[in-house]
């Protein structure tokens, strides 16, 4: 087993070895030359190019040269557009936790749950506060059920069972067609609630965040304890949420 790990390790090893030289190129480069600065052999060079090929994570040029392919490409668009929300978001939301004096999230979806990836904190004692890289599942925050909304009824419904609606509150919602109310409620209003459904004690407001085609690639939301929490704040956050989604090239369609 230790063998076939290490042997594993060594593949990927040498897969980011040849994928860092021919990045350094502009040019597409010889199966010699990368061979060469690897200190690969040439036949190893070769059988792992061959497999980044098929894979799209290199491309073949005429005589045996190689290019990085459109499969990394992808993934670079997905980073720069990570790296552009949080640039972003930043500004607006401390402009948002200095106008309510609580705290501001960014969140974004991955898989069947909300990553917290950005937030601004207020200075205060008590305050709600959420750790950066933290999750939790998309039916008990309030951005989560914007992101079911926008799947749809039968999206959801799959949600439900993979999940099993967990419970982690007498408030959370454990019925599919309760959530789904819930959750097209919140997008024909423009902004979802967390009544004490995470965590007792703890009220949430979220909003979506568009891109340019359209499509929500995250949310805003404030967490303040349950008793703090005011209505007055949901004009405020769709400011925000809009301010956001503009940076990001979104332009809602003519009412």
């Amino acid at each position: 087993m230790a063998k076939t790990a290490t042997s594993s390790i060594q593949v990927i090893d040498r897969v980011a070895a040849l994928l860092g030289v021919i990045g350094q190129h502009p040019d597409p480069v010889s199966l010699k030359a990368l061979a060469a600065e690897t200190g690969l052999h040439p036949s190893t060079a070769h059988r792992i190019l061959d497999a980044l090929v098929t894979h799209g994570y290199v491309e073949r040029a005429a005589s045996c040269q190689y290019t990085l392919g459109k499969t990394l490409l992808h993934f670079a668009s997905r980073v720069h557009g990570r790296v552009d929300l949080l640039r972003d978001a930043k500004p607006i939301m401390e402009w948002l936790r200095s106008e309510i004096g609580e705290t501001v999230n960014l969140t974004v979806r991955e898989g069947d749950e909300v990553v917290y990836v950005e937030r601004a904190l207020p200075n205060r004692m008590m305050r709600v506060e959420q750790v950066i890289g933290s999750r939790a599942p998309l039916h008990v925050t309030a951005v989560g059920k914007l992101f079911l909304a926008e799947g749809g009824d039968q999206a959801c419904r799959e949600y439900a069972r993979r999940s099993g609606l967990k419970r982690y509150t007498a408030n959370t919602f454990t019925q599919v067609t309760k959530l789904w109310a819930e959750a097209q409620k919140s997008k024909q209003r423009g902004y979802a609630l967390d009544n004490e459904e995470a965590e007792q004690g703890v009220g949430c407001i979220g909003v979506a965040v568009h891109d340019n085609h359209g499509v929500m690639v995250a949310g805003l939301s404030i967490s303040a304890p349950r008793d703090r929490r005011q209505d007055a704040w949901v004009p405020l956050l769709k400011k925000a949420g809009e301010q956001l989604s503009a940076r990001l090239g979104f332009r809602p369609a003519s009412v």
